[in-house]
């Protein structure tokens, strides 16, 4: 039976905040490292940067000057449709114009703060060409605004001009310089364009007035010749008949189109229709008698049948009163369409009489006329070249006050504040660069740990195994040895495998074999032996909770479990001993069988010799009873590898080794088997197929994610019970986890009994 979709055992992954701060706080000395390094970046460069001044001159710019003749409505309109006025005064402002009379007008070519190479003007030397001269002006008037700042101040008409330079007598001579040079720049145009305006409006005045003297000749001869007395409509009987006569000619076609209309009408019309419009005496008679008589019908039909003879009788009259209408009808309706014809005859009689009238008046009206068009069209030439005229002195008076305002230098420009001297340096700043810097990197050193993190694929605590394994934890075993450095095993775990099989495992184990604690007498105590020799110690309790939560892993009988990992050094057998030792302690005959052909390390644990083991009772060479050593635990059996067979996978899936399984399921009541990682060799998935489950050991930050789904995978698809996940070497940092653990370890410590040379950070 195949599994379900790897997805449905993945359940989707929730924001913890706490998980993120234990992210940082796990690498707090890598950021305060990349800070410090960042802070003396900081402190180096202000050390190492000259010092820079900065002067700032306020000044006020307003649209243009206050010339009392400018009424407050032109004031009004000209500030609506000068929205662009103040961006272009702030480019004009850092534009190389006006920084080239700038450095003109300081003589900055010869300061030498400014210009230390002092190569003074062409044209001021007397040699030289003017384009050197321009290209050298260019040059100094680009230095100086590499230095400039323009700045205005926000919901006001006020700009600073800043200026940056390393002396700070020349910052604010310069920016002070600058803003006079503005004004000077401004008043200088201002007055070249009044003299141009002046000079031009008094030649159109001049123009105008001459050409308002031809027309004023032209119109009074053309009166003389055309005996034009007066141009009033009122007395021109000719125009008064013609407007009578469209008054008229209005009204006949307004009735002709409505005789038209009434015309079409009867003409369409039926004798039926005819006998309900028409209002002729005799139909309105006989149609007031059809409908009494429909509306006597309709109040007997309530009380009589249609069949009853006197209603047939009057349904008779009925017909017959219908019959005789539409006769009446039809006559009626010759008569009106001959009627309705004959006014509408008459009608369009008066209306084309009308309309000839009108022409012929048209054509007297034309003649009566064209000489005052004619005039007219004069008088209007003269009167708009009038009001031209009075435009163009108004101007004129308007840009003469202009002009007399410039010769007292006014500007819509005043400095507000001057620039002064400087006291001290504008930058660099310590405080600025240390807190910058410290920011930067700050910001530097989370980045590179969220990098760090999301780039670190390796499993490090519970929720994460449950999360991409989708199977429980049944237990987490904390790591004894957590002073040691990183996550890895091979310093203090000391599990290597080498397999070859394309993992790549290839560590060497270290003397001690695993992580060890001290005991009473000083010597090294093993991981794997700690709930037998140390009872009360937090690790025992861990696997004690192991057991309890693997007895309670299932409904069904479990006896035979597998312990498995993903890949070599995941603390299987420290996991398979411990773990068969706890089950000892219950009281219960316990057989730990070291399934791990390629690899053995129990016997090494309990000091037993490997010479027979199950290698021997699978090849025949040695029975059951010859394989089942004793250890020094009570209740607990062990069964060593035996000596390394060339095809390990063969015999654990042949015949003898299923009927060793179904013979050690009678004789123990629990049997542990340690077997091969099952990514590395199939030998956990035949183990696996004979056991009531399987229970995969990871290592906190060594096993990848992938790795561990793959063997999930693996062993699923060989449809082998998984029964949960145990976490090995979990190193308490931070976080929730951290607090329950130390909750726990407070309990866990109570009425531990104290010994001489005990180690704490076991």
């Amino acid at each position: 039976m195949l599994e379900p979709p790897r997805e449905l055992f993945e359940p989707e992954s929730e924001f913890h905040l706490a998980d993120y701060v234990k992210i940082f706080t796990d690498r707090w000395q890598l950021i305060a490292l990349i800070a410090l390094l960042a802070v003396a970046g900081g402190v180096l460069s202000y050390l190492v940067t000259p010092k820079e001044y900065r002067a700032t001159t306020t000044i006020l710019i307003e649209r243009r000057l206050s010339i009392p003749v400018q009424s407050a409505i032109e004031a009004a309109w000209e500030n609506y449709y000068s929205m662009e006025f103040y961006p272009t005064q702030y480019r004009l402002l850092q534009s190389r114009g006006l920084a080239e009379r700038t450095v003109q007008n300081l003589r900055l070519d010869q300061d030498p703060a400014f210009n230390p190479a002092r190569a003074a003007l062409a044209g001021d030397t007397g040699g030289g060409s003017a384009a050197a001269d321009q290209a050298a002006l260019a040059g100094l008037a680009g230095r100086l605004l590499g230095g400039l700042e323009v700045k205005p101040v926000g919901q006001t008409q006020m700009v600073d001009i800043s200026y940056r330079s390393t002396n700070p007598d020349l910052a604010a001579r310069i920016a002070n310089g600058l803003a006079e040079t503005y004004i000077d720049w401004g008043i200088e145009n201002r007055s070249n364009l009044a003299g141009k305006t002046s000079v031009f409006l008094g030649a159109q005045i001049e123009t105008l007035k001459q050409e308002i003297q031809d027309k004023e000749n032209q119109a009074l001869a053309y009166s003389k010749r055309a005996d034009i007395v007066t141009l009033d409509t009122g007395g021109n009987v000719v125009l008064s008949r013609l407007q009578a006569l469209n008054t008229d000619y209005t009204s006949a076609v307004s009735e002709r189109i409505g005789k038209g209309a009434a015309l079409k009408e009867l003409e369409v019309a039926t004798p039926e229709i005819a006998a309900e419009i028409l209002d002729d005496p005799i139909v309105v008679q006989l149609r007031g008698e059809v409908v009494s008589m429909e509306r006597d019908y309709a109040t007997k039909l309530s009380t009589f049948k249609p069949e009853w003879p006197a209603m047939v009788e009057l349904k008779g009259r009925i017909d017959q009163a219908r019959r005789n209408l539409l006769p009446a009808a039809r006559e009626a309706l010759a008569k009106a369409r001959e009627a309705a014809r004959s006014e509408y005859q008459g009608a369009l009689r008066r209306e084309q009489a009308l309309s000839a009238e009108i022409n012929a008046l048209k054509v007297e009206n034309r003649e009566v006329n064209s000489a005052s068009i004619e005039y007219n069209n004069l008088r209007l030439e003269i009167d708009t070249r009038r009001q031209l005229l009075d435009e163009m002195l108004r101007k004129q008076s308007e840009t003469d006050v202009s002009s007399r305002l410039q010769a007292t230098r006014e500007s819509n420009v005043r400095v507000v504040d001057r620039a002064l001297v400087p006291g001290g340096p504008f930058r660099p700043s310590l405080r600025r660069n240390v807190t910058l810097s410290g920011g930067v990197g700050l910001m530097l050193g989370f980045g590179l740990v969220l990098l760090l993190h999301y780039m670190d694929r390796t499993v490090k605590t519970s929720e994460e195994v449950e999360r991409q394994l989708g199977v429980p934890v049944l237990a987490v075993i904390p790591d004894v040895a957590a002073g040691g450095k990183g996550y890895g095993l091979l310093g203090r775990y000391g599990y290597g495998y080498g397999y070859g099989y394309g993992y790549g495992y290839g560590e060497k184990r270290s003397k001690s074999h695993g992580r060890k604690g001290r005991g009473a007498n000083g010597e090294a105590t093993k991981i794997e032996l700690l709930p037998h020799l140390r009872p009360r110690m937090p690790v025992a309790e861990a696997y004690r909770a192991l057991r309890t939560a693997l007895l309670l892993s299932t409904a069904s009988e479990l006896k035979v479990v597998v312990i498995t990992s993903s890949i070599p050094g995941e603390g299987k057998t420290s996991t398979a001993s411990n773990l068969a030792i706890v089950l000892a302690q219950l009281g219960k005959s316990v057989l730990l069988l070291d399934g791990d052909l390629r690899k053995p390390r129990l016997h090494e644990v309990f000091g037993m010799s490997n010479r027979t083991g199950l290698v021997n009772h699978l090849t025949g060479s040695a029975g059951p009873e010859q394989i089942l050593l004793r250890t020094e635990v009570p209740n607990l059996y062990l069964t060593p590898s035996g000596p390394a067979p060339p095809n390990p996978s063969e015999l654990l899936s042949s015949e003898r080794m299923r009927d060793l399984m179904r013979l050690l399921r009678l004789r123990f009541d629990y049997v542990v088997v340690d077997s091969a990682p099952a990514l590395a060799v199939t030998d956990a998935t035949i183990l696996g197929s004979m056991a009531d489950g399987v229970v995969l050991t990871a290592c906190a930050g060594r096993v990848q994610r992938q790795e561990a789904k793959a063997c999930r995978d693996r062993l699923r698809m060989a449809e082998v019970k998984v029964l949960g996940a145990v976490l090995n070497r979990f190193r308490i940092g931070g976080g929730a986890y951290r607090k329950g653990y130390a909750e726990y370890q407070a309990y866990a410590g109570y009425g531990e009994e104290k010994r001489p040379g005990e180690v704490a950070a076991l």
